[in-house]
């Protein structure tokens, strides 16, 4: 199905299933422990071997030489797999670094070899008696240090320029120019990387835990140089992502490695302490942005600068680009840079780009209203824009999906489908009772604490990408879905079930949804907020298929058959949809494909935080006391779902706001805090109330569903909503991530 106009009425609209809070269909699998995860893959093949994965103990060097003798002979080994033996491999598609390293070292903790054998614990030992001596080399670890190395990615839109921003900002008569900093953060989820792989002659199967099967299915046998159609990946379950399993990674190589040495099949989990610097993580950003106004509070001139780093050939945080489309202002400026450093690789981690980048522009604007004298909220609604200002001559999304070549049609200034900015705002304040704030700092007690509120806008683009599903409807009345997509966490399965008992007017009940099997047919997979529009508009699509089928097998014609409360009726005729079937299953498979009505216009969510913070007036602590989420993200597919993605990105935005840090060793070249132990995140007693509350909207530019994302909008100016608050408190601006107590207290205000 081609989607290239405007949805109009469809069977989607008549909401008796989609748009409502349906409980989870996979939640008692997950409540009762029995949802298989990649770690618990036990039973899909026998006699299991053990791997254990060896990193690198240097950043960035040379492996001199590699003594496995005493490993080989260690109790219940089986095979060790290392650069030497393992056979050519090539780097896939979404890797900037090897995954199995050796001998030349390109990050700290880099795979470099596998230990496989009887027992985790035999392969544990084995592994600590690998002998491994290093050549290290110079590297690069403090990003301030090689600010001034960094430059524009040419496979990225990293610099746009509109107007005259240097005049235009010199003239004008209140300016702000301000640097922002915030921290290497990572995905921490609970589930680690995990993957049993298993050979059938040349026939590679693999159980694991990966957001986007196709890409992992065609990088997998990118790597190992075989054809795609003797690669299966399976990952029906995911316990958290956050983009660290957007991509390949290496427990999946050196499974497939390990079954092949082994003969037979191998599991191998990441060690905890292993995922920070093996996989991904979100790098820190260095920010400049400069904002001149008229005294009205009008936007003028707008640049919006940043720096981050990453390994040779990797892409940047695109902190600047949400600026290039949130507020209005003739004179503009952007840039993205990178800096290659020798830190593990940085890639995406939940809302890229604009987490950090909303992170400092929020303050910026916050900065900026008091300059002007005016209230936050209304100097945002002064600089709203129907039309994207800015000019961009390459894709602006900082997805991997951007990686695209372009539409053949481009917009320059592409009116937005749907904006509803201003009511985001509004209605949070009205709601937050954004009127009783005080807007001197630091002049509300209650006892010891200081308190005070703050809020940001939140932003984030709407994707559109192919997805594809099959449907199949038995002579029982059962209707099974099929199709790659993954739920790692946010619903898929319920959502895709939703939309196909809405579309063939079966009850919820006699849905199956098969899901993360490289087999089905191909989905937009999971990551940066695209999967449940497009893969809910691919089930549509083979919906709308199956429905002719039916129709025409039971002898009605497609375009006036109604399907409801399990039958096909027409007129005064109706049928029940297992005796339409016949004897035999129907099977209609189909794809979204979207044309360029994303370039025609700007497809983008909207969002407002406020927050309201306790900061003790003594010992600096900081306490969120209630968090308030308004969005507008086109028809919310389910409410319940929904508002657990964005409670849980407003929790992320907690910690990236007053905790998360991973600390680089710059003399080492590696991250420190690498376990759960001394990464901190935020737990239950950091988070009180938390209220979302969605507009009503729908997007018939998006889909056939009229839905947008919702997962990152959440996590969109959550850490600037809570610095705006603890200035708001405090009187004490934070300009760098975390905010801990040490950048508060000596900087407190003599009179608390």
């Amino acid at each position: 199905m081609k989607f290239n106009e405007p949805a109009t009425t469809n069977p989607i609209d008549q909401l008796k299933v989609v748009g409502q809070p349906i409980d989870r269909v996979d939640g008692p699998l997950k409540t009762t422990g029995t949802a298989p995860y990649a770690m618990d893959r036990h039973d899909v093949m026998p006699n299991q071997a053990h791997g254990y994965v060896i990193g690198s103990a240097i950043p960035t060097g040379r492996i001199v030489s590699m003594d496995l003798a005493a490993a080989k002979a260690a109790p219940g080994v089986i095979a060790i797999v290392t650069a030497q033996n393992a056979g050519k491999l090539t780097k896939g598609n979404f890797n900037t670094a090897m995954l199995l390293g050796g001998p030349r070292v390109e990050h700290y903790h880099q795979a470099v070899a596998l230990v496989v054998a009887e027992t985790f614990e035999q392969a544990r030992d084995a592994a600590s008696l690998v002998r491994i001596k290093y050549e290290r080399d110079k590297g690069d670890f403090d990003l301030k240090a090689v600010q001034n190395k960094a430059i524009a990615p040419k496979k990225e839109a990293a610099e746009t320029k509109v107007g005259n921003f240097t005049g235009a900002f010199a003239s004008s008569p209140v300016k702000l120019d301000a640097e922002y900093h915030t921290a290497h953060e990572s995905h921490m989820m609970m589930e680690p990387h995990a993957s049993v792989a298993a050979w059938d002659g040349d026939q590679l199967t693999v159980w694991t835990s990966n957001q986007m099967i196709a890409w992992a299915k065609g990088d997998l046998a990118k790597t190992l140089g075989l054809p795609k159609d003797k690669v299966r990946v399976l990952s029906p379950y995911i316990g958290g992502g956050f983009g660290s399993k957007l991509f390949l990674r290496a427990d999946v190589v050196l499974a497939a490695l390990g079954a092949k040495a082994a003969r037979r099949p191998v599991r191998v989990p990441l060690q905890r302490a292993l995922i920070p610097n093996n996989t991904t993580h979100r790098s820190a950003t260095l920010q400049r942005i400069r904002i001149g106004a008229t005294r009205e509070g009008k936007i003028t001139a707008i640049a919006h600068e940043s720096w981050s780093g990453n390994l040779k050939d990797g892409s940047p945080e695109n902190a600047a680009t949400q600026t290039r489309s949130l507020y209005a202002g003739e004179n503009r400026m952007t840039a993205n840079r990178v800096a290659f450093m020798d830190l593990p690789e940085s890639n995406a981690m939940r809302a890229p780009g604009e987490a950090p980048g909303l992170a400092a522009l929020e303050i910026a604007m916050d900065e900026m209203a008091e300059k002007l004298g005016m209230d936050p909220v209304q100097f945002r609604i002064v600089n709203d824009t129907q039309v994207v200002p800015d000019n961009p001559e390459k894709p602006t999304s900082n997805d991997p999906q951007s990686k695209k070549p372009e539409k053949e049609k481009h917009n320059p200034h592409p009116p937005f489908s749907k904006r509803q900015f201003i009511q985001c705002l509004q209605t949070g304040a009205q709601r937050f009772g954004w009127d009783r704030r005080q807007a001197k700092p630091a002049s509300v007690r209650d006892g010891r604490w200081l308190v005070g509120m703050g809020m940001a806008s939140a932003f984030r683009d709407n994707l559109l990408t192919k997805s594809a599903a099959r449907v199949r409807l038995d002579r029982r009345g059962i209707l099974t879905v099929e199709t790659d997509m993954t739920d790692i966490g946010t619903g898929s399965y319920t959502i895709i079930a939703q939309t196909a008992s809405e579309m063939m007017g079966v009850p919820l009940e006699r849905v199956r949804v098969r899901l993360g099997d490289s087999s089905f047919p191909a989905s937009c997979g999971s990551g940066g907020q695209w999967g449940g529009n497009n893969s809910c508009a691919g089930v549509y699509a083979a919906c709308v298929k199956l429905r002719e089928m039916v129709a025409r097998q039971a002898g009605f014609e497609p375009e006036r058959a109604i399907f409801a409360d399990g039958l096909i009726r027409a007129g005064e005729r109706s049928l029940p949809l297992a005796q339409a079937v016949g004897e035999r299953e129907l099977v209609a498979e189909d794809m979204i494909e979207y044309g360029d009505i994303n370039t025609r216009f700007q497809q983008s969510t909207f969002g407002a935080h406020f927050v309201e913070v306790g900061v003790d007036a003594v010992t600096c602590e900081v306490r969120i006391r209630r968090m308030l989420a308004v969005c507008a993200a086109g028809r919310i597919l389910n409410p319940k779902t929904a508002r657990s993605q964005v409670i849980g990105a407003m929790t992320m935005g907690a910690g990236a706001a007053l905790m998360e840090e991973l600390a680089v060793d710059k003399r080492l070249g590696y991250f420190v805090n690498h376990d759960l132990a001394t990464y901190e995140v935020p737990v239950h007693a950091d988070i009180p109330h938390q209220e979302v509350i969605f507009l009503d909207e729908t997007d018939p530019m998006s889909s056939p569903m009229k839905a947008k994302g919702i997962a990152e909008l959440g996590i969109c100016g959550v850490a600037a909503a809570i610095a705006n608050a603890v200035y708001n408190a405090t009187g004490v601006r934070v300009r760098e991530y975390p905010i801990t107590l040490d950048k508060l207290i000596t900087k407190m205000p003599l009179s608390v």
